[in-house]
């Protein structure tokens, strides 16, 4: 059977997407959604179950609430991503901005507000799965400054020869800084090259670029590599702002 979405699988590597939330309508469309599009799909109702089932067949993407019962899907996100790089969408009932940069904080890749389309869901998965798979051999160098060396291929990052734990968008958005020192570009732009956004919560770009500097600069409350260009937004430096 024909499958909506273009297929980037055979059924028998179909990425495994664990869906987690406690209302079984909104669990029961997602999964329904996510199975039509062609993966193979998990569900938890809890934080508990969902790290159980996280254990027993690592998936290659979550779909998180935020309220669960039993644990919430903050610490959940925390130990999955604990054992290991997996993307993680977070869906919330609610809009506030502290729950969306907490989310990111402890290293969501996306999130979803709720009510929202499940097409547009599958979509965000989609894409977030796109971006995590290893890129086919395009003849691109690996990329390097300052001590950081990215492999764009192999999605390996390391400073100073010791790899790097970074999410999937702080990946993306090294890369990017690495492909254009000296520029200084808006949280805008920012977003719509790193993200692939025209529009958005501009906080999703602060956040991922205070835990970037946590990873990557050697102080980072005194940033020298990533800086801040006041009025305008961010600049990376390999130099580290020495003459």
């Amino acid at each position: 059977m024909q499958q909506p979405y273009e297929p980037l699988r055979s059924p028998d590597t179909s990425p495994r997407v664990l869906v987690v939330d406690d209302d079984p309508t909104v669990a029961e469309i997602v999964a329904g959604y996510l199975d039509r599009a062609g993966y193979a799909v998990d569900r938890a109702d809890d934080g508990p179950t969902a790290l159980t089932r996280a254990e027993a067949h690592r998936p290659d993407l979550v779909v998180l609430d935020l309220m669960l019962p039993g644990m919430d899907g903050l610490e959940v996100c925390r130990r999955i991503r604990g054992q290991g790089p997996v993307p993680v969408i977070m869906l919330t009932a609610r809009g506030d901005e502290e729950d969306r940069i907490l989310g990111l904080e402890v290293g969501a890749d996306d999130y979803v507000t709720k009510p929202f389309s499940p097409r547009e869901l599958v979509l965000r998965v989609e894409s977030v799965l796109r971006r995590s798979r290893p890129a086919a051999d395009t003849g691109r160098h690996r990329l390097g400054a300052a001590g950081l060396t990215v492999d764009p291929e192999a999605r390996r990052a390391t400073k100073n020869d010791t790899e790097l734990a970074l999410t999937l968008r702080e990946f993306d958005l090294l890369s990017f800084f690495l492909r254009h020192p000296g520029r200084a570009f808006s949280r805008e732009d920012l977003m719509r090259e790193v993200w692939g956004w025209d529009f958005g919560d501009l906080s999703t770009v602060t956040v991922h670029v205070r835990r970037l500097r946590g990873k990557v600069e050697d102080d980072p409350a005194r940033p020298r590599l990533i800086q801040t260009v006041w009025g305008v937004g961010y600049r990376f430096d390999p130099t580290g702002g020495e003459d």
